[in-house]
């Protein structure tokens, strides 16, 4: 099958550049109508990882029932690991497997894990500090969700890989929203509810319930998101294109996709290394530094609120400029990623070096660059990679980046424990 990079036009629903056959008529690609397909990418997006920073929002109350245990670095390092393993499994065997079942089984494994955070607090934590049973299943529980991760964003972005750039830029930007949610509910809880155990305990209860709410709400949305004309579209053409390849080939089976997986991961290696990069120092650094390790005289118990805030925000900003100026030049985006790594030594000063630089300033400033670059340079390289697939091949391509950035992430957050040596 001819495959060809074309520019596809409909009015203002569709605008990008994407592998699609020469014989396919861009004039009748069906109109996102009322930008429902946008929509319900942009809330996969934050439901997602919406699990994973309930927890990490949460973590005052955490901190509080175990007061012994590292309870932010031990979350990320179980979340990350579990789901990276998670997803070795998903890329090796997607062949065997339908994104579409995988996707609504880790909404399902959400649910599960969401609902007994909440249950056990009410059956047998009640508040009560060092009860560290509750402490393990929690952390077995972040497990779960690293499971559920795995399925549910490696199908996810390997999906909107195989539609136009601008549904890429809604889950994303999706995923970044997320991060804003649960901040703003921190902010308001803080502000809301006494600062001690039953405070606490009410602001925790509550963005878990806020949680589970938006799985529900995922798992419908996704569920109708194929009934859309415009994604059956995109759909359809998929369908072709791999029927095509397997006439041509024979079945994906066994030696013959190993060699095209190892093709897939050949082509995209850069790209997945950028993005692996940009989580590697943004994990190794957010949340943990930014939760334990700065202290403020003046705002107190506030200053890692508005820094994490800080981050998410601009994250949600830095993957909402796409759609304004998308960096086409990739050696300049995989360069800028490797750049990060200058943020290491600067929050290094921000910890150890003059006094200047360990005030808020410089660190809220640094945090919000941080988010700013994570948002941005993430955002350019899931929407370039999987364009430079043939379009059956765009959603293992997009998993394939998903694999690297979550490797990312469980390295940074292996890092992020240096920072206490």
């Amino acid at each position: 099958m001819g495959i060809t990079t074309a520019t596809a036009s409909q009015g203002d629903s569709e605008s990008v550049t994407l592998l699609i056959p020469k014989e396919s008529n861009p004039d009748k690609i069906p109109k996102d109508s009322f930008y429902l397909a946008y929509i319900i990418y942009f809330t996969l997006g934050a439901g997602y990882l919406l699990p994973w920073n309930a927890f990490i929002t949460a973590v005052d109350y955490f901190t509080y029932l175990y007061p012994d245990a590292s309870v932010d670095r031990v979350f990320g390092i179980v979340y990350m690991v579990v789901g990276l393993t998670s997803l070795l499994f998903i890329v090796a065997f997607a062949h065997k497997s339908n994104a579409y079942v995988r996707i609504n089984v880790g909404y399902l494994l959400f649910l599960v894990a969401l609902v007994e955070v909440p249950l056990m607090d009410v059956w047998y934590v009640k508040g009560r500090v060092g009860m560290y049973g509750g402490y393990y299943v929690t952390v077995a529980v972040v497990g779960l969700c690293g499971v559920a991760d795995g399925l549910v964003q490696g199908g996810v972005v390997g999906n909107a890989g195989e539609l136009p750039e601008r549904y890429m830029q809604a889950v994303v930007a999706g995923t970044a929203a997320s991060g804003v949610l649960v901040s703003v509910l921190r902010v308001l809880t803080k502000a809301i509810y006494p600062q001690d155990s039953h405070g606490l305990r009410q602001s925790a209860n509550l963005y878990f319930i806020v949680s589970i709410a938006m799985m529900l709400l995922n798992i419908i949305f996704y569920n109708v998101a194929h009934k859309l004309p415009v994604i059956k579209y995109y759909n359809d053409l998929k369908s072709l294109a791999a029927n095509e390849e397997k006439e041509e080939k024979g079945d994906l089976t066994g030696k013959l996709w190993r060699s095209t997986l190892w093709d897939i991961v050949g082509t995209v290696k850069w790209y997945g290394a950028g993005i692996m990069i940009i989580y590697i120092v943004t994990l190794s650094i957010f949340p943990g530094s930014v939760t334990e390790d700065v202290h403020s005289n003046t705002l107190k118990d506030w200053y890692p609120i508005i820094l994490i805030t800080g981050y998410n925000v601009f994250d949600l900003v830095g993957k909402s400029l796409t759609p304004l100026y998308l960096m086409e030049n990739t050696k300049a985006a995989i360069g800028a990623s490797f750049g990060r790594l200058l943020f290491l030594p600067l929050f290094y000063v921000c910890l150890h070096g003059p006094a200047f630089f360990r005030t808020e300033i410089p660190v809220t400033i640094l945090t919000c660059l941080l988010g700013l670059t994570n948002g941005y340079f993430t955002s350019v390289l899931l929407i370039l990679g999987p364009k430079t697939v043939s379009l059956q091949h765009a959603e293992i391509a997009g998993t394939v980046l998903v694999l690297y950035l979550v490797f990312g992430l469980a390295v940074g957050s292996v890092v992020s424990w240096f920072w206490v040596l």
